[in-house]
């Protein structure tokens, strides 16, 4: 049985729960993970498994690999639910410790790589111009609602700064892209769909990097646009999506109806799903999730030409 380390991250401390090594605290530092590191070799721990915490996690979790721990990252959710159904109602750093070491094992977790500096960096870029354009897009928006001419002026100057930062950062985005020779052949494959272009492709290659590695289900299950049964007995439930990554979700509904102003074949799907009764939010998710399919199979196409030339 694989010997699972499981870690509690939070600002201050690195809670551990091993078995049968119980429980250790030890700080949220270059010495504490330096510490755990040594706590999991002695137990034998073979993985170590925390919870990703919107950011706070990604430290430690690279400090372990650099010191050649394998590690992982556990959906927080999921492992709060599996606490629950356990009979673990109260919460402290100890339990949710012990806890993500079971989840992990009985979800018979594996290591998982941390993304590398490239990554890393159109991850953090991607995420900051989506940030600028939702700022740029409610200054536009109180501008359309202001008569006062101080206010104006000061809206437009605002404009102009978050028009200024989403240039720079498609700027760079473009040259990290432009650096990595497989980035570079995926941008050209992606924008080969019309409708698809800078904050697209920034969005996918950042936050779906696996896109062209996994099946066309797995794909859409992934970023939450595959729909999820619900029946029991006679019973079938109505089936709707949930979970997943919700940027690369929430641009592809964007981009869909977009597309399909141009691809014929897009539009008589989306018009046959309407001529089927379907609702609104039904054909968008179908319409995202085609197109989804489709940036899949041709990045699959892509990686497969790149990895024959070499």
């Amino acid at each position: 049985m694989t010997i699972i380390c499981g870690v509690d991250v939070c600002k201050a401390w690195l809670d551990a729960w091993v078995e049968p090594g119980g429980h250790r605290r030890f700080a949220n530092s270059e010495q504490g993970v330096l510490d755990l590191v040594t706590f999991c070799r002695e137990h034998s721990a073979e993985l170590v498994v925390m919870e990703a915490s919107g950011g706070i996690e990604r430290p430690a979790f690279i400090a372990l690999w650099q010191q050649g721990q394998p590690s992982a990252l556990a959906n927080a959710r999921s492992v709060r639910k599996f606490a629950e159904a356990m009979g673990y109602l109260e919460k402290t750093d100890r339990i949710d410790a012990e806890m993500i070491a079971r989840f992990a094992l009985a979800k018979r977790m594996t290591p998982m790589p941390p993304p590398s500096d490239d990554q890393q960096k159109l991850t953090a870029l991607a995420t900051r111009l989506r940030q600028v354009t939702a700022d740029l897009g409610a200054q536009k928006r109180r501008l359309h609602s202001t008569q006062e001419p101080v206010a104006i002026a000061s809206l437009k100057e605002a404009i102009a700064f978050f028009q200024s930062q989403a240039r720079q950062l498609v700027a760079q985005i473009g040259g990290l892209i432009n650096a990595d020779p497989l980035w570079t052949a995926l941008d050209h494959t992606f924008r080969s769909v019309k409708g698809v272009a800078d904050r697209t492709v920034a969005v996918v290659l950042a936050e779906l990097p696996e896109i062209g590695t996994l099946s066309s289900r797995k794909i859409t299950k992934l970023v939450g646009l595959a729909p999820l049964a619900d029946d029991s007995g006679k019973r079938q439930g109505q089936r709707s999506i949930r979970g997943g990554r919700a940027p690369v979700r929430s641009i592809l509904f964007l981009v869909a109806d977009i597309a399909r102003k141009y691809d014929p074949t897009l539009a008589a799907f989306r018009d046959r799903l309407i001529s089927k009764g379907l609702s609104k939010m039904q054909v968008r998710v179908a319409l995202a999730r085609k197109l989804l399919v489709r940036l899949n199979a041709k990045a699959r196409d892509t990686r497969a030409q790149l990895s024959y030339a070499a």
